[in-house]
C-alpha cells in the first residue's frame, strides 16, 4: 500500500479502512439557483475581484457562467441532473446488443 492509497482510505477520524472511497456525487443546480448566480455575477463590475470571490464561494469556474449564460440566451437554461450527458446505447456500444441477445437465449455472453 502506498502513502497515497493510505491517505485516500483514511476516514475523517484518522483511521485507515479497507474500503475504497465511493465515487463523489456530482453537484446539481436548479434553474433558480443558476439564475440567481448569473444575476449576482452580472451585477458585479466586470473585472472586479468580487466576481472571483463569488465564483470561489459557490465553488464554480467561469466556464459554468459562460455555459449558463449561453443557455439563458437560447432559452434552454434548465436544472442539472448530476448525470453525465451521454449514456451507452445500442448504437454506440455494440457489445450491449450482443449481451442482450445472449441473455435472451439463456446463455452467457462471451465478450473478448
Amino acid at each position: 500500500m502506498t502513502l497515497s492509497d493510505q491517505a485516500a482510505m483514511t476516514g475523517q477520524d484518522g483511521r485507515v479502512t479497507d474500503e475504497q472511497p465511493g465515487r463523489p456525487k456530482r453537484r446539481t443546480f436548479t434553474k433558480a439557483s443558476k439564475a440567481r448566480i448569473l444575476a449576482a455575477f452580472d451585477a458585479l463590475p466586470e473585472g472586479s475581484p468580487e466576481r472571483g470571490a463569488l465564483l470561489r464561494s459557490e465553488r464554480l469556474y467561469h466556464s459554468h457562467i459562460e455555459h449558463w449564460r449561453k443557455q439563458a440566451e437560447n432559452g434552454t437554461l434548465a436544472a442539472t441532473t448530476g448525470k453525465p450527458k451521454r449514456t451507452p446505447t445500442l448504437r454506440n456500444w455494440p457489445l450491449c446488443g450482443l449481451r442482450s441477445k445472449a441473455q435472451g437465449r439463456g446463455r452467457q455472453a462471451r465478450v473478448p
